[in-house]
This record gives structure tokens, sequence and C-alpha cells, in this order.
């Protein structure tokens, strides 16, 4: 992300503004825009909710028109939520199941967020028109946010 991006700001930030929001759709249409707002590489922040088994519905977001839903067979969003694992992705093009929202996003960071009983509930899903945009540090700092969500919304 962004050399200037602070991840602990970010978290502080969003804690502070989340402490007593008990809805989640405000509180993902929040993240998403602050993500979206400090980040001007970030062509896409938002999420894509757990609807069904195995079926991913496009929630809150940033940026241009994001995919409607997503099967858990099916790109860097569905793999996350299928794996319950974060992904980061250099260079999209070279995912053979990549689902291409935007034919602008070249990398992409998708983090799960977890209940109490460890099931996917959502992923945060954050692409870039840069290639290897996004670090190692980046996804342990989104993965601190995400755990803090799960934790607060689905104990």
């Amino acid at each position: 992300m962004d050399a200037a991006f602070d991840h602990d700001q970010l978290l502080k930030d969003l804690q502070a503004m989340l402490a007593d929001e008990d809805d989640w759709t405000a509180a993902m249409a929040t993240v998403a825009c602050e993500i979206f707002q400090r980040d001007p590489q970030i062509n896409w922040a938002g999420f894509y909710r757990v609807v069904g088994p195995r079926l991913l519905k496009v929630g809150p977001y940033q940026g241009s028109h994001g995919c409607l839903t997503i099967p858990f067979e099916r790109g860097v969003c569905g793999r996350a939520a299928r794996e319950a694992r974060s992904q980061r992705v250099d260079d999209v093009r070279e995912v053979p199941d990549h689902i291409a929202c935007s034919n602008s996003t070249l990398s992409e960071l998708v983090v799960p967020i977890l209940d109490g009983r460890g099931q996917v509930r959502a992923v945060l899903d954050l692409d870039a028109e840069a290639l290897a945009y996004f670090c190692a540090g980046d996804a342990r700092a989104m993965e601190g946010l995400a755990q803090w969500l799960g934790a607060h919304y689905f104990p």
C-alpha cells in the first residue's frame, strides 16, 4: 500500500468510529470508505458477504462496480472464502480463475472475516492498478483489522 498509509492509525480510527456501532452493514461501509480514501492507488475497497452455501454477494464498497456474486469455487475472493485464508496476488492476470470485475486491476489482497466459530462471514477485498502493490505487512495489518471486525461483530 502507499508508503504514507498508516495501518496502525487506520485500526485506531476505525475502532473509535465503530466502538458503539452494532450494524454490520454500517461498519463495512465505514471500513471500505476509510481504506479507499486513505490510499489513492486502491481502485476498489469493499466486502463480499457469505449469503448462502459457498456463495459471496457484494457488500458495501468504494470504487467502480463490483461483481454481484462470486462462488467460493472461483477467483481470489472465492479462494479466500473457501480456504478461510488471506490471499495476496501480485499479478491477477496470472490467476487462471480470476474474476475481472475491472480490467484495470492488476493486484489484489483479500482477507476473510471469521466469526467466533472460525466460519467465514465475509471477505475484505482490496484491488490496485499497480503490480505487486500489496506487501506482507499490508496483509498482516488487514488481517489484524479483520480479526477485530470478526470479534466485534461475530463473537
